[in-house]
Formats: C-alpha cells, structure tokens, sequence
C-alpha cells in the first residue's frame, strides 16, 4: 500500500495510516472482489487487517477513490502473481546455493510442513506454557526457538521463573539447531500436545452452558435454569452440577482464599459479603490479617443497606477472579460434584 502513487493525492488522506489504507480498500472491494486478497492473507495479517476495518469509522468518498485507482493502475501494470511454497523456493534457487536453499525452506515450512508451527503458534500461551513447564528446558528453548518472537514472550512470562531464566540461557547459547532435533521436538508434539489439546477441545456443550450461566444474574440465572427443567430436566441437572457458584468458594481450601483476598477489590470483596451466609464471611475473614479482617467489617458495616443485585454482581466477580486464578494454576478449585476431583 506504501508504494502507492502520489500523484493527485486528496488531502485527507494524509490522515490515514498504511494499515488504515489498506483495510479502506479491502472494504470498498468488498467481499467478491476482495475474497482473492483475503485467501493469500496469514491468520495475524487478517486479524491485523480486520481489527483496522472494525475501527475504520468513516472514509471520505475522494480517498475510496484515490486508492481503487491507484491500486488498480499497479495491479494492471503487472502480470498474474501467486505466492506459495514452491514459487518461494524456485525464486530463492536461482540467487542461493542449494543447501542453503534447502535450510531457508525447511524452515519456513518445518521438517515436516509449517501446519504444526502454525497450529502452536494459535495455542494459548498459558496452555502452552502449562505443558511446557514439565518438559526438559533445553526442548523448552528448542520450541520458544521456533516461535514467533511475540508468541514466545508470552508464553516465556508465563513459565515459572527458575525455569524461564534457564530456557533464557539455553537460547542464547543455542547454534543452529539440527534438523533431527527439530523432527523430534515435532513428533513429541504432535504425539502428546497436540492430540491432547484436540481432545481436550472437543467439550461437553453444558461445560460451555454452565460457563454462561455462571456469568448471568442470579434472577436470570435461576428463571432459565427454570425453564430447562421444564424442557430438558436432564441438561438443566448436569449444568447445574457443573456450575461453580459463590457458596463452591465456601470449599476451597484456606490457602486458596488468601491469594483470592490478595488479589480481590476490597471494595467488591467488602459488597460480596455483605450479602454471604456467616460461614463464608468467617472463612474470609481468617485469611485475612487481624488489621484487614476489622478494616473489612467497618467497610462492611458503614455500607448500610445495600440492593442484592449489587452483593449478586460483586460476588459474581469474585467468582470469575477465582476461576481466573484456577486457570493460572495458581489456586485449586474443588469440583462441586466431588470432594477429591478439582476443575482446574
């Protein structure tokens, strides 16, 4: 878009980024004319591209106009291309020696094809990093190697710290990697994390339902649990055992509502009390320090009358820190169904 010609250029479109050019005219080729483009696109330039189309706002008529001709005086002037695989690898042989041509396209592809290197690089870093804070730390640095540097930062800040300064150390004095040390780390993927996750993805859809009704109202909540029985007695039994609700805090273990405590609003803690039975506001209070336990009983107490809805809405918010905390690993949350089996 950069190489766009400036001649007769509208002066708003001084005003309009690279990117922002860019999503303009994809949005006035729109989808018939723009499906080609789209197909060539890889999964972050279209999210990249679309983020800028969904803040867009509005384009002047001259700068639509200016870019249709510019781009397709450019496009006119030159013949059919299609970037692929192949084309990549027949325009690097005729500049590049063979091995080197070979060691450029293996990786870009992989050892064996780019769709495992793809696949991780779309996978959560937390989950990514919760597999990887098992492995050797040298097959850590191996893997972190071979990500996108953004992807790997992220995944890097979420693995214990002992261990990531270790994968640090390893990638700084890691040479080239050898290709039987890449096919290996591959297989052991594909073999263990990969099918795994697959597996793991292919949820219960009341573990999705009851992740939603967590999230609503107590008074929608119940008025839809309601209206399941009615049409589906059993559906609505299984959501309801998968539910993890603000009275299930009442199970965990005292060390888990200390770091909830921690890393609560006490303000919302305070209003999420307010309206708890007695057992959860002891239990809450002793994980407290002495000072904190009176300074919250004086929140709680200067409060006065307060409406259920705002106690309903502010527990709900600690319900979801709590699961949040639960994904980090960093607290257990017991399993409402059992006594021994945890969610997380």
């Amino acid at each position: 878009m950069n190489a766009m010609t400036q001649i007769g250029e509208p002066p708003e479109l001084k005003k309009f980024s690279g990117l922002q050019r860019a999503a303009a005219l994809m949005l006035a080729l729109g989808q018939e004319h723009g499906a080609p483009i789209w197909q060539q696109l890889t999964t972050e330039e279209i999210r990249e591209l679309s983020s800028a189309i969904a803040q867009l706002g509005r384009v002047p008529a001259a700068v639509v106009e200016h870019l249709l001709i510019s781009f397709s005086g450019e496009v006119s002037s030159m013949s059919t291309l299609h970037g692929s695989f192949e084309t990549t690898e027949r325009l690097l042989a005729g500049m590049l020696p063979d091995d080197r041509v070979k060691e450029i396209m293996e990786d870009i592809r992989g050892p064996s094809g780019r769709t495992m290197w793809d696949k991780l690089s779309n996978v959560s870093e937390t989950v990514l990093a919760a597999y990887l804070k098992n492995e050797y730390p040298q097959t850590v640095a191996v893997i972190l190697h071979k990500l996108r540097s953004d992807h790997a930062a992220r995944v890097l800040s979420e693995l214990p710290r002992d261990l990531a300064t270790d994968v640090v150390m390893r990638m700084l004095r890691m040479d080239t990697v050898q290709k039987d040390v890449i096919q290996q780390v591959e297989h052991t993927l594909k073999s263990e994390f990969m099918s795994n996750l697959s597996r793991a993805q292919r949820r219960d859809p009341h573990e999705s339902m009851a992740e939603m009704f967590n999230a609503l109202d107590r008074t929608t909540e119940e008025s839809m649990l309601t209206a399941l029985d009615a049409r589906a007695p059993e559906s609505a039994e299984k959501i309801r055992a998968l539910m993890f609700t603000f009275d299930d805090l009442g199970k965990l273990l005292p060390t888990a509502i200390q770091v909830i405590v921690r890393n609560c609003n006490k303000r919302e803690l305070a209003l999420a009390l307010k309206g708890a039975t007695e057992e959860i506001k002891t239990l809450f209070l002793s994980g407290m320090t002495e000072r904190a336990a009176k300074l919250l009983r004086d929140d709680m107490a200067a409060m006065g009358p307060v409406r259920a809805r705002d106690c309903e809405e502010a527990q709900g918010n600690l319900v979801r820190l709590a699961k949040t905390l639960g994904d980090r690993g960093e607290i257990i949350l017991a399993d409402p169904k059992g006594d021994e089996a945890v969610i997380y």
